[in-house]
């Protein structure tokens, strides 16, 4: 397989999820502007969304995926069929108790999360509308890494393309009816996020039948003792104990950051999630989809004791890290104001709110480098079971994170909501680099020769970028321009900035054929 081939074609259909993830929030933005309706909405929904990172996508697939890709190498399909299915019901049941636990417990689990929203009854009723999310999203997950272990990836990536899609259709044609109904519309956003989350798993049946894996869920009180007993599932509780204190406290981190958030003021946590969506563009485009293809490769590399294919993978995606991270990373320090006043700036989201959103912007851009290595370097330490040393490294980020919340928040009071970015920023930085000595001091990572002249290249052109992209945000009024005419300046200025900088590479001899390795 050439991995290049399969991070692009995850790439590309992960670019097609947060196009539509944009044009949502543009939606959003447009029709509920950055105030108190879009506060509790946000803080509502950011409840299920870290649960799912708590059970689906996170701890669960740090820990599952790692085993099942062992399993399958050094066992077989079947054994592997049978762990599937004792995983699957133990997960199903799992959900069904945390969903009707959430559903139940919400105004203690909004109050927790933001307990200063001026809608807070609203946000209340709305975590209840959404939190069945977590169950159909945690499933999704789980069918996600069993076709990436088979080297399906297009249906997994193109999945949250649905969620996206499902927005959009209810901010468009359920909110005005709920406004004429004299209900509040932005609850046509609840409604689109649970059916986003039955359609993500409704397609992804269709994969799993084809790869003759889709998970049979114990259903009575035998199949569920049968499955608990199960060795590969205490394998994967095991596995997942430290994982699940590891993306906890990365999620403790934004569950901080929200519940601060909600006390500077209506906007601030809607400032923020438009921020988020910003940043998780070339996060999710980069990191997510490198860690997709990665960690199945490093789990089979780990699983045959080859130890010089497990060093070249990661060497592989840190040198993509660096050459499509360190450019993402610049734009978004030096060029903000462009790209929150062209995706966001029209209806309700105001000239204020573009100013807001950009500070915040920069604060996550700081850290776009260490969001992105993390998605490389944390896999090369799940690949080899070893979720230990991530975690103590999560705990000890935590506590800095929370060190420089205090020191912005009593000692810089003008950065605000920005000084909550800045320091989940600096942060992933540390935990990035707290990673790769780890991974350096192991002996698991020998960087391949040529870093030096590799990285003065990207540098270099970097530098000719950062000139161009400084330029066109101060010699353009960004906020003023409007319509088809900074759309038209934004796809110059970044076009131009593509050629200028992967000319300058090319000119450098850089030869994009050595990124094209098989696994």
């Amino acid at each position: 397989m050439n991995l290049l081939r399969a991070a692009s074609t995850v790439s590309l259909l992960t670019l097609c999820s947060r196009i539509t993830g944009l044009a949502s929030q543009l939606m959003i933005a447009s029709m509920f502007g950055a105030g108190a309706w879009t506060d509790a909405y946000n803080a509502a929904f950011r409840i299920p969304n870290m649960l799912r990172r708590l059970f689906g996508e996170g701890a669960f697939a740090q820990a599952f995926v790692p085993i099942l890709g062992q399993t399958r190498v050094t066992e077989g399909d079947e054994v592997t069929r049978h762990l599937i299915n004792a995983v699957s019901t133990i997960l199903a049941w799992a959900l069904l108790l945390t969903c009707i636990v959430g559903i139940v417990a919400a105004p203690v689990v909004v109050w927790l999360l933001a307990s200063g929203l001026e809608k807070f009854d609203h946000a209340v009723l709305m975590t209840r509308l959404m939190f069945p999310y977590i169950g159909f999203i945690s499933l999704v997950a789980l069918a996600s890494g069993i076709l990436n272990t088979w080297r399906h990836f297009a249906v997994p990536a193109a999945a949250p393309v649905l969620l996206n899609l499902s927005l959009i259709a209810c901010t468009w044609g359920l909110a005005p009816w709920l406004s004429r109904w004299g209900i509040e519309p932005i609850y046509a956003l609840a409604v689109g996020v649970m059916l986003g989350g039955v359609l993500q798993l409704a397609v992804q049946v269709p994969a799993l039948v084809a790869i003759g894996q889709l998970p049979r869920i114990g259903l009575g009180p035998r199949a569920v003792r049968a499955a608990w007993h199960h060795p590969g599932v205490h394998k994967v509780l095991r596995q997942m104990a430290p994982a699940l204190i590891g993306v906890s406290v990365a999620q403790l981190s934004l569950f901080i950051n929200t519940q601060l958030a909600s006390h500077l003021g209506v906007g601030a946590i809607s400032w923020l999630g438009y921020a988020d969506r910003l940043m998780e563009f070339p996060t999710a485009l980069l990191g997510v989809a490198l860690g997709v293809v990665l960690i199945p490769q490093l789990s089979s590399a780990q699983g045959r004791g080859d130890t010089a294919a497990y060093s070249n993978l990661l060497d592989w995606g840190l040198r993509l890290v660096l050459l499509l991270a360190l450019p993402c990373a610049v734009a978004l320090l030096v060029f903000p104001e462009a790209l929150v006043a062209v995706l966001f700036h029209r209806g309700a989201f105001t000239a204020a709110d573009v100013a807001q959103t950009v500070r915040a912007l920069q604060g996550y851009g700081v850290g776009l480098m260490g969001l992105i290595a993390i998605k490389i370097l944390a896999p090369g330490f799940y690949a080899r079971q070893d979720i230990r040393t991530p975690v103590r490294i999560a705990v000890a980020v935590l506590v800095l994170t929370q060190v420089l919340n205090a020191v912005f928040w009593f000692f810089v009071p003008s950065l605000q909501h920005a000084g909550l970015a800045l320091s989940i920023g600096l942060g992933a930085l540390v935990n990035a680099a707290w990673l790769f000595v780890g991974l350096r001091r192991s002996g698991a990572y020998v960087p391949a020769p040529g870093w030096g002249g590799f990285g003065l290249r990207v540098l270099l052109a970097t530098a000719l970028l950062t000139g161009w992209l400084a330029w066109g945000a101060h010699a353009i009024d960004w906020v003023r321009l409007g319509g088809w005419t900074r759309v038209g300046l934004l796809t110059g200025m970044l076009g131009g900035a593509a050629v200028l900088y992967f000319g300058a590479l090319l000119a450098m001899g850089l030869n994009p054929k050595q990124f094209a390795r098989r696994g």
